[in-house]
């Protein structure tokens, strides 16, 4: 980094071979250096810095190794022990990973929304609110990871996705299904805790584009989200719990029967006048149309 200065020197009029002589590098090197200031290994270092912030920004929960594979879906190829060094640099850990001492958990993330619920678990109409969580489940083969969507109004299951990976993909998958689904044509509260997937900006994307209005609890505040907590716990004792696993196929399709077959057209709620939550909305929508 002694180039600049002999370029400052040089400027004064003090010849550029008496100051590289002084500094103990060669005039040619300088030169060299005065015709590419910036080397083509910090070029493409700072081409990667940009990809795994990018990256990173869209999945807070990934680590290094896949930073790496992400970038190289990009088309840009480089060691691990390279891609490690520059997330090292710009702090790029993985969102689920405990830092520090030992006992101290991960720092929660910064709301993207305001709280536009305030644990007022109740709608009006269909597609008003609807609340959204993430749970996990082990089988023989790893974990499965499912993202919900309940509409308040008849508490049913509106949208769902199922993964081997928690990762922001599986919220954007969850909530465009929903959309597609329920093409909702006023503005929908969409409520969240503050995981990083709800708060990475491809969901925040779709949220956007399809006019729904984001709400995020507070910090370690499991009431903030309790209608998707009290379904969770439904979800575990109903199918999670009742065996072992062996594949995330066979859970994965124990899951969507649950939901699809069970929980949304048999199975009924006091709070819905002992109606299942498709035999709600149905109800609902038949007043609403001799009403009009």
């Amino acid at each position: 980094m002694s180039y600049p200065l002999v370029r400052d020197l040089a400027a004064e009029g003090i010849p550029v071979r008496l100051t590289c002589g002084v500094l103990g590098h060669s005039a040619q090197a300088y030169y060299a250096w005065t015709a590419a200031p910036i080397s083509q290994r910090d070029l493409e270092d700072a081409y990667l810095t940009n990809a795994l912030i990018d990256a990173h920004g869209e999945d807070p929960e990934f680590g290094y190794r896949f930073l790496a594979d992400e970038v190289a879906g990009a088309g840009l190829i480089a060691g691990e022990r390279r891609i490690w060094r520059l997330c090292s640099q710009q702090k790029l850990w993985s969102t689920t990973v405990r830092k520090g001492r030992r006992g101290a958990g991960k720092t929660p993330g910064p709301a993207v929304h305001d709280d536009h619920v305030q644990r007022n678990f109740t709608a009006q109409r269909p597609d008003q609110v609807w609340v959204t969580d993430i749970t996990e489940h082990p089988t023989a083969e790893g974990k499965l990871y499912c993202c919900a969507i309940k509409d308040l109004f008849s508490n049913r299951i509106v949208g769902y996705a199922l993964d081997e990976r928690m990762t922001a993909q599986l919220a954007v998958t969850a909530l465009r299904t929903t959309v597609a689904r329920r093409q909702p044509t006023g503005v929908v509260v969409v409520h969240s805790d503050r995981g990083s997937q709800f708060r990475a900006r491809s969901f925040r994307a779709v949220l956007t584009a399809a006019g729904l209005q984001g709400s995020m609890g507070r910090v370690a505040s499991a009431g903030d989200n309790a209608a998707m907590e009290s379904w969770h716990a439904l979800l575990q004792k109903n199918v999670l719990d009742r065996r072992r696993w062996r594949t995330r196929d066979e859970l994965h399709n124990a899951v969507v029967f649950w939901i699809e077959h069970t929980y949304n057209r048999r199975r009924r709620q006091r709070a819905l006048g002992k109606l299942t939550p498709v035999e709600y909305e149905l109800a609902f929508t038949s007043q609403a149309a001799v009403a009009a």
